[in-house]
């Protein structure tokens, strides 16, 4: 694993960073690794944002416009 170092921190963030800590009950070390581990994660899937912005548990119906099937053009005429 690698290390990190991070110079020059405001003496609020610190003193955030040991409350937050304090209130996780972690070191401040587990504190910023969790921090920054969530900091860089995947965004949630635009999929799954639709599901839980529309789905089913929302009580959200969707009326979606018909349309009518077509046959796929042949490009190899």
């Amino acid at each position: 694993m690698a290390n990190l170092s991070i110079r020059k921190l405001d003496e609020n963030v610190v003193s955030g960073l040991r409350v937050l800590a304090l209130t996780h009950g972690v070191s401040m070390e587990e504190e910023v690794r969790q921090i920054l581990k969530q900091a860089v994660a995947h965004p949630i899937k635009l999929g799954d944002m639709a599901l839980q912005l529309f789905g089913e548990e929302q009580g959200v119906e969707l009326d979606l416009a018909e349309y009518t099937a077509h046959d796929p053009l042949d490009l190899l005429q």
